[in-house]
């Protein structure tokens, strides 16, 4: 099955807590949230971790995102799991379903999500499956 539609995010800025001797520019520390609109209305929160590479246009960042809202009339709520990198400019990106993460009518979600950002505007298209749970 497949979702699609828009969505909205706010980034805050977090401090560095914890062992780091001193403040570092390359590494990042947000707070997420985001409003889903289409096929999955729903809101989200997420913690992302981020580091900047030396060359201009090379990053990483990682985050786990939980969803709660209503994906094609099921309602519950599941967590995504984001893994990106910019090398040079070249973006590639990966954000999947945490397995058994769903809840709710959303219990079995299993599927890959990918992120498209045109003129300021961030969409989504979410390809899914439900798992029959035993």
């Amino acid at each position: 099955m497949l979702a699609k539609g828009e969505f909205s995010v706010k980034r805050t800025a977090q401090s560095w807590d914890g062992p780091l001797p001193e403040a570092d520019p390359n590494l990042g520390r947000f707070w997420l949230e985001k409003e889903f609109h289409g096929d999955l209305e729903a809101t989200s929160f997420a913690m992302m971790l981020s580091a900047g590479g030396v060359e201009k246009g090379s990053a990483g960042y990682v985050a786990i995102e939980k969803v709660t809202g209503t994906l094609q009339g099921r309602k519950g709520s599941f967590i995504l799991q984001h893994n990106g990198t910019m090398s040079r400019g070249n973006p590639a990106l990966a954000i999947s379903v945490v397995p058994d993460s769903g809840t709710g009518e959303l219990t079995g979600l299993c599927g890959d999500m990918k992120i498209n950002i045109a003129d300021g505007k961030h969409s989504y298209e979410f390809e899914y499956t439900m798992a029959t749970i035993q």
